[in-house]
């Protein structure tokens, strides 16, 4: 795996992040939800976290434990990139043949009511389900997602 394809996979993950709608329809049926959350989460409180930690030890003179204090300071600090990580391999994955039906679908009916949507992808990924899901809540009505929610 190459430097590149690494770092941007981080960058995936937090557009991803930024594209998925956090609707509580969606909450039971994709674990992107959760993982958005934690990750926001992880962004404000674990510096904090990592900081307190070293700090106390510090303030203490406990010196021998400073090392251990050190790396639960780093993983604290890895929180966040773990869910973007998580979030940048998802946005690249391929839809399973169901949701990739249901991309479709919607992807019709946002067309049909006069929206502009990219071109249908032949094998559509979770990144393109985003962009689809969150243009059909804000074009279309709540009759004509009845169907699927």
């Amino acid at each position: 795996m190459s430097e590149k394809s690494f770092l941007y996979r981080f960058r995936d993950g937090q557009k991803y992040m930024d594209m998925w709608p956090l609707r509580k329809e969606l909450a039971p049926l994709f674990p992107e939800q959760r993982v958005i959350k934690a990750t926001r989460f992880a962004i404000k409180v674990m510096p904090a976290v990592a900081v307190i930690s070293v700090l106390t030890q510090m303030a203490f003179n406990n010196y021998d434990a400073l090392p251990q204090a050190i790396v639960m300071a780093l993983f604290a600090l890895s929180m966040p990139l773990q869910g973007f990580w998580w979030l940048g391999n998802r946005s690249n994955t391929q839809l399973p043949p169901a949701l990739a039906g249901w991309y479709r679908e919607l992807h019709q009916k946002i067309i049909e009511n006069g929206g502009a949507l990219e071109p249908l992808k032949a094998q559509p990924r979770y990144k393109e389900l985003a962009k689809v899901l969150s243009r059909a809540f804000k074009q279309l009505d709540r009759s004509a997602l009845e169907r699927w929610f």
